[in-house]
């Protein structure tokens, strides 16, 4: 029980980070915005850990494989921080959502899992979600239903790597290489679109970064008490903070396409979850 409070108050805070870069994405350029969500982070992040778990800190075991998953998550928040500037948080999570089904579409090739041909249809039904969502043919596609899908293939990949690191590196150790290899690749490139933020805008930064750091501290803490594979289920609980916060802060509610491909992606994520759990413990 204590592990389900856990993971599912990350998902109850994260959300906020996202809407604190929509509301700086009127202003600041999303690659900004990026920038300060991991240099927050990682300054946040090294604080909680030098006085909370300065002992369990030992250098990775796998420095490549920690680099490829910082680069990673880095390119899926370029992604979702760009779409959710132009189109509503729900869909752009909504097509997000579709990360779980591209790791199990890559796991037969990375991780050399076998896939069933029941895995597989769910994945193309989760697919086809996504269509329903973009409906190509019917409206415009733009850039940003693009990279909200983007996301979710970039964060697919990074879940296909987190499996590997979890069995030689702490997930502390992993959270802290993974925000530093993103602000050091971000301060590289931010200088090109700066903007000087304003006092009030440095602070929204840092609450986001605050934001960042509780929430995946929290699922840290949750993996504790409970296996990743009985908790990933919860993440979609995000879609519910998302979808408040949409409403009420930039009066955004989704259409009905985007809930119908919602339901559908959600149902082969889950399924996907349902059969790997099977295999797991069988």
């Amino acid at each position: 029980m204590k592990a389900i409070f856990l993971n599912l108050s990350a998902w109850m805070v994260l959300p906020f980070m996202d809407a604190i870069a929509k509301y700086l994405s009127s202003d600041l350029s999303f690659f900004q915005i990026t920038w300060a969500r991991y240099f927050f982070t990682v300054v946040f992040t090294i604080f909680f850990m030098f006085l909370f778990f300065r002992k369990q800190l030992k250098f990775s075991q796998n420095i490549k494989l920690q680099i490829i998953r910082g680069l990673s998550l880095f390119f899926a928040n370029i992604c979702f921080f760009y779409s959710i500037s132009v189109i509503s948080m729900a869909k752009a999570l909504t097509l997000a959502f579709v990360a779980p089904l591209v790791t199990t579409a890559l796991s037969p090739f990375l991780l050399k899992e076998k896939v069933g041909y029941r895995r597989w249809t769910a994945v193309l039904v989760g697919f086809f979600g996504i269509l329903v969502v973009i409906r190509p043919g019917i409206i415009e596609i733009n850039l940003a239903s693009l990279a909200a899908v983007g996301t979710g293939c970039f964060y697919g990949f990074y879940l296909i790597i987190t499996r590997k690191l979890h069995l030689t590196d702490s997930p502390l150790l992993t959270l802290l290489i993974t925000g530093v290899v993103g602000a050091i690749i971000a301060s590289f490139f931010v200088p090109i679109v700066w903007i000087n933020p304003t006092p009030i805008q440095w602070s929204w930064m840092a609450l986001m970064g605050i934001f960042a750091c509780l929430g995946h501290i929290l699922i840290i803490l949750s993996l504790r008490y409970a296996d990743a594979s009985k908790l990933a289920p919860f993440g979609y609980f995000e879609i519910i903070t998302n979808l408040i916060l949409g409403y009420y802060v930039f009066s955004d509610f989704p259409d009905k396409y985007t809930f119908i491909g919602l339901f559908i992606i959600v149902s082969s994520g889950l399924y996907v979850f349902k059969r790997e759990y099977y295999h797991k413990y069988k």
